[in-house]
């Protein structure tokens, strides 16, 4: 008896492929992520793969567009409910570094600059643009568009190198989202918010 498939739609096919993907950076790396891995996680053919995304380069572009959305979204709501007083600043820095260093970012983001694919970190820099545009009323001063700068090439270089560095220098692991975190709480952005809150 033969088994037959579901015949799944491009969207369906995207999706299944996008998080076969996420789950292979997350195990094994950036370098796990290949056309050939992802359509045997999923149980589908090389060729199918290639008809959805035309490479693997464009595969994690893709991966690292829908990662970067997940992440921004759920900072986003994290950012207001901060300025409602209902969450903690520190949560937002918890956030950005989990997502350069568990959820693979900082990794993808190396391998597809070292591997002359810079164009694939179009999603997730377009990603970080678009938070910023809705984050950002009243930041006339681009103040919170530094600390965002600041904040993620703290999570960036602690996804690559944080572990080592920390144990080379004496440091506890968290060392450097504990340094993200005084520098975002010290920022004039912050401050400033700070004081509008508590007049508030």
């Amino acid at each position: 008896m033969s088994i037959t498939r579901k015949r799944l739609t491009p969207d369906e096919s995207r999706a299944i492929a996008l998080e076969a993907a996420r789950d292979l950076l997350i195990e094994a790396g950036p370098q796990a992520v290949t056309l050939k891995a992802v359509a045997a996680r999923m149980g589908r053919t090389h060729a199918n793969l290639l008809h959805h995304f035309g490479s693997a380069a464009d595969l994690q572009g893709a991966l690292a567009g829908n990662i970067a959305a997940q992440v921004c979204e759920t900072i986003a709501g994290v950012v207001m409910k901060a300025r409602q007083g209902e969450a903690e600043p520190r949560k937002v820095v918890e956030m950005t570094f989990d997502a350069f260093d568990q959820q693979g970012v900082g990794g993808l983001c190396t391998w597809m600059i070292m591997s002359g694919n810079q164009d694939a970190l179009n999603p997730i820099l377009d990603a970080i643009h678009n938070l910023m545009d809705r984050l950002s009323e009243g930041d006339e001063d681009g103040l919170m568009r530094e600390e965002t700068l600041t904040l993620v090439l703290l999570a960036m270089g602690d996804a690559l190198l944080g572990a080592p560095m920390a144990r080379a220098l004496g440091l506890p692991r968290g060392a450097a989202r504990d340094l993200a975190h005084k520098i975002l709480m010290a920022s004039p952005g912050m401050q400033k918010r700070i004081a509008a809150h508590e007049v508030g």
